[in-house]
């Protein structure tokens, strides 16, 4: 144990980073989301006469929220099994 791969050792880098990574790019996200959800539903208590363009307003918004989750997602799927840094370093 005391001579490491260097292969291995940035495979766990890799693993440790990438579980750190979701974890913080999904609840980020996440926290925004019931904050804009929390400010909605507000604003439609207080104006319901205007609750088409805030629900109209509401859903784009999350739609972008939830794309960061996604690209968050894709770039922890890309270092997980398509690791360019094996690739790059050791070939």
């Amino acid at each position: 144990m005391s001579e490491m791969n260097p292969e291995l050792l940035i495979t766990l880098a890799t693993i440790l980073v990438s579980g750190i990574g979701i974890i913080i790019g999904t609840a980020i996200p996440s926290i925004v989301e019931g904050r804009a959800v929390l400010k909605a539903l507000d604003g439609i208590a207080r104006q319901p006469e205007s609750a088409n363009d805030i629900r109209t307003t509401l859903l784009i918004a999350m739609a972008l929220l939830e794309s960061a989750s996604i690209y968050v997602l894709l770039v922890i799927l890309i270092l997980l099994f398509a690791n360019p840094l094996v690739t790059q370093l050791f070939n």
